[in-house]
């Protein structure tokens, strides 16, 4: 597994005796879960290790951890009548570290640091107004509101003549 490893998770520091130790991480994976607004159970997974699964003898899936170097960080979305809410957990960077993009149905959160790195492409429940964006960072907690649009109309009869 340390073969495959980001070299920015990987660290050596010098022992008091003059020897050197290798550490690896930090690795961090959780789940946050909710209730969504039909009813069912919403799973979201966070952290900067993912379980997935590689085929190995025989066609056989095997079970595996990936590491990345990037952090995706525990994230709620609020849909609410008039605003989507994208409400996210970003320890131990500056505001100034933030980078946050949106599109119509999507914002992308993007930190790095030396120390830090978070990376998380959110898809939003409801088309938005990226130019309505307000953000606020206060205590680790990124919170973004945006504007839904108004729904397109479908169109409308024409007469024939």
């Amino acid at each position: 597994m340390t073969k495959n490893l980001p070299k920015e998770l990987t660290t050596e520091r010098k022992m008091p005796d003059g020897s050197t130790m290798r550490q690896w991480g930090p690795f961090v994976y959780g789940y946050s879960m909710s209730v969504g607004p039909d009813g069912k159970p919403v799973i979201r997974e966070f952290g900067n290790v993912r379980p997935s699964k590689r085929t190995g003898a025989f066609g056989m899936p095997v079970p595996r951890l990936e590491p990345t170097e990037a952090r995706e960080p525990l994230v709620d979305v609020i849909d609410e009548k008039d605003n989507v809410k994208v409400v996210a957990e970003l320890p131990g960077v500056n505001k100034s570290d933030i980078q946050i993009d949106s599109t119509g149905n999507s914002v992308t959160i993007n930190v790095e640091t030396p120390n830090r790195k978070y990376h998380k492409v959110i898809d939003l429940p409801s088309d938005v107004d990226p130019e309505t964006a307000k953000a606020s960072y206060n205590n680790g907690v990124l919170e973004v509101t945006l504007a839904k649009t108004k729904p397109k109309t479908k169109g409308h009869a024409i007469k024939i003549e």
